[in-house]
């Protein structure tokens, strides 16, 4: 008997999304996750056909005091040519024409399963966008972890901050300004931003002997980067041990780290400011404000302790955003 390939939909997959009815109801997508950083990225077409090459100021040139009848030296500024690559997130489904003509169900059950991939690489694009690191897959490309990767001894390690934590259960918040200046996501020369879903129409196919069926074949690709084309307008606060911000002992003051992040932007009118931060962070981060906010903050005229009325979305007017791809297991960073 041939043995149908895991990564297609059985039959058995098709009926336990059956309601009583025989149709195909609305799946709980238990696996769904926030990833709010897709909803915020700036994205912006590339200059290359692979990604985007950017020109970094790397020097300033001399200036001088001058004198009456004295010159100054001619001077200049020195740049750098920077190529960001792209990746290309890529994902196929088959589905067996005589499954999709089952019980007058096509549209719904197709559907079903679109959302489950949309769903899946929304996930992938928001972990790469974090801990992408083309020198362990050389597919991927590289996120803000790996950029942002060392307290000290690195050109941009001013703007990574440690919460303190030393252990491997460690996460993370961001401050991104997102920006055609600042940070932005590419998407290759000459062709489309975002995520391409192909209906490749009826096509035959081989199961796992070689044996072939017809089925209905979906394409889903997401051709994407990262460009940080200035540095200083992101801030890692790492170091944050999760067990103890639970716990609420030895844990990180989340409200000092937060301030400290927004005052390592040179301009935060610069493009669209966001915090990035993981659910386990966005709770502790409510509880530890509103225990500053009963023992020192004053809560007048309606306002809360970060300025907004009735509203737990902002810090310093400052967006905080939820991202699960952000994990509670990072390793310390020195």
């Amino acid at each position: 008997m041939a043995t149908l390939t895991s990564g297609q939909l059985t039959l058995a997959d098709w009926a336990k999304r059956l309601d009583p009815s025989g149709k195909i109801p609305k799946v709980a997508e238990l696996l769904s996750q926030s990833n709010e950083i897709l909803e915020d990225a700036v994205f912006m077409q590339g200059n290359l056909p692979t990604g985007h090459r950017v020109v970094i100021r790397t020097g300033l040139p001399a200036v001088y005091w001058r004198s009456i009848n004295q010159g100054v030296p001619v001077s200049k500024s020195t740049t750098a040519q920077v190529d960001e690559a792209c990746g290309m997130l890529e994902a196929r489904s088959h589905m067996d024409v005589e499954l999709y003509n089952l019980n007058g169900a096509k549209a719904d059950v197709r559907l079903s399963e679109d959302f489950a991939f949309l769903e899946a690489m929304n996930q992938a694009q928001a972990s790469t966008m974090f801990y992408g690191n083309p020198a362990t897959d050389p597919r991927q490309y590289l996120g803000l972890a790996p950029r942002y990767g060392a307290i000290s001894g690195a050109g941009n390690a001013q703007n990574v901050i440690s919460g303190g934590g030393a252990s491997t259960n460690n996460t993370s918040v961001y401050l991104v300004v997102w920006g055609e200046n600042t940070v932005f996501c590419p998407f290759p020369k000459g062709t489309m931003a975002g995520l391409e879903h192909r209906d490749l129409g009826e096509l035959p196919v081989t199961d796992a002997s070689g044996n072939y069926y017809q089925a209905l074949a979906s394409l889903y690709n997401w051709k994407n980067g990262l460009v940080v084309k200035d540095w200083r307008y992101v801030v890692r606060i790492c170091n944050i041990n999760t067990a103890n911000l639970v716990a609420e002992s030895s844990a990180a003051d989340l409200i000092k780290l937060m301030s400290r992040a927004l005052d390592r932007i040179p301009n935060l009118n610069a493009g669209r400011a966001s915090f990035y931060m993981n659910r386990t962070v966005y709770s502790m981060l409510r509880i530890q404000a509103l225990n500053k906010s009963a023992n020192a903050i004053a809560v007048e005229q309606g306002l809360n302790q970060f300025g907004t009325p009735a509203s737990w979305a902002t810090f310093e007017g400052v967006p905080l955003r939820r991202c699960d791809q952000l994990l509670n297991t990072e390793a310390t960073v020195s």
